[in-house]
């Protein structure tokens, strides 16, 4: 559960006086205005390189407002090569790049999966505020560091600057693992510190925490506390009881909703099929299937995943492999899904015919698939069917 951080605009940061102005600053304050536009036409039009071939011409005359409308560009794009030029410009004319110009290069850097860039970009800046730590933590969290990323929040802490909403929703996202819960109860307890209980972002992501680390009551004491709850939190909270097992717990959550009258979104209803595949209850997950017909939601892949392994759990293979044939796209989770449920029910042929079908299609590496057909070939070996499954076999 993230949402994106907006920035306020460059001019207005500047008539604030959030800045800085070095001399080099100054020196370039003479930018004519219609250079630019120039390249504000360039980047528009989508001729980034010519743009960036511009400010190589330009030289020293480059000012914030240039600098911002290529990185932007670069930003929007991906682009990590224009975004490299962009910043070893600066170097080279001696510009140093205000807060603002700063945290958009750590950003690119992260988009783009240049961890170590982003970090030195980050180490590199002389002033720092909550967006460029929780920029930062955020690049480290989406990577699986999150010792690194709570030891940024501790120097973040240390240094006097004070968290926000998204800074808080960003760490809970590495309260995971042995020491996750611990970790997790100490940034409740900086939340409630800084008044931020009662954010329903943050609450949502609180009890997110908690659900994943197995504390399903303090996540239902958190989504108890919500002053307001949206299709997100209640999603959330039958999510976690779904995971942990608790099976009936989140359908009785989901039948309140229900009645409370809350929407709900593919999310909702591949968590609540997820808590019926546990019970096997395949009347109410075909009534379930059946709402999500009538809503005209888009069937994306973890919805259709769900239904596939609700309809094999409950022993109806024939609705699974309708479900199975009529996507447009499948992961690896499908293709297992559905071989899985061959397998458990004793369907040999079944599973090797599938099985072909996925050498043939080529999508899904063979190791993902091993356990389920490796169980047909132990005890389903009167069907005589052979499947060669070794990892180096040639696939098609």
């Amino acid at each position: 559960m993230r949402r994106k951080v907006t920035l306020f605009s460059s001019d207005v940061l500047i008539r604030h006086g959030f800045y800085s102005v070095s001399s080099r600053q100054l020196a370039s304050s003479s930018f004519p205005q219609e250079l630019s536009t120039n390249l504000q036409t360039l980047c528009s039009n989508g001729h980034l390189n010519y743009a960036l071939t511009e400010m190589a011409k330009l030289g020293l005359q480059m000012n914030f407002q240039a600098y911002d409308t290529l990185l932007n560009e670069c930003v929007k794009h991906k682009s990590i090569r224009g975004g490299q030029r962009v910043h070893a410009h600066m170097i080279k004319t001696q510009y140093r790049p205000p807060l603002y110009l700063g945290t958009r290069l750590l950003v690119l850097y992260n988009k783009c999966d240049y961890l170590w860039d982003a970090r030195q970009v980050f180490d590199e800046m002389p002033d720092r505020n909550v967006v460029s730590w929780t920029a930062m933590m955020s690049a480290y969290s989406k990577r699986g560091y999150a010792s690194q990323a709570l030891n940024l929040l501790v120097m973040m802490l240390r240094s006097g600057t004070e968290p926000n909403e998204y800074t808080f929703a960003t760490v809970l996202t590495c309260c995971t693992g042995v020491c996750g819960l611990d970790h997790g109860k100490q940034v409740h307890n900086l939340i409630i510190k800084n008044n931020f209980e009662s954010h329903l972002y943050v609450g949502c992501s609180l009890l997110d925490m908690y659900a994943k680390a197995g504390g399903i009551h303090e996540a239902r004491s958190v989504f108890e506390d919500l002053p307001e709850r949206d299709v997100v939190s209640c999603t959330a909270i039958i999510s976690g009881y779904a995971q942990l097992g608790l099976d009936e717990d989140a359908l009785e959550l989901f039948r309140r909703f229900q009645r409370e009258g809350m929407a709900s979104n593919y999310v909702t209803y591949a968590s609540v099929l997820t808590a019926l595949s546990g019970l096997a209850a395949y009347e109410m997950g075909k009534q379930i299937h059946s709402h999500v017909l009538r809503s005209e939601l888009p069937f994306y892949v973890i919805l259709e995943n769900s239904l596939i392994d609700m309809y094999s759990k409950c022993g109806q293979l024939a609705y699974a492999r309708r479900v199975f044939d009529k996507m447009s796209e499948r992961s690896v989770i499908s293709w297992n899904a559905m071989l899985v449920g061959y397998s458990k029910h004793g369907m040999a042929k079944e599973v090797a015919k599938l099985f072909e079908l996925m050498r043939k299609e080529n999508k899904v590496q063979p190791d993902k698939e091993m356990s389920s057909v490796n169980s047909i070939s132990r005890h389903q070996r009167h069907a005589k069917i052979t499947v060669d499954l070794h990892p180096s076999s040639t696939w098609c």
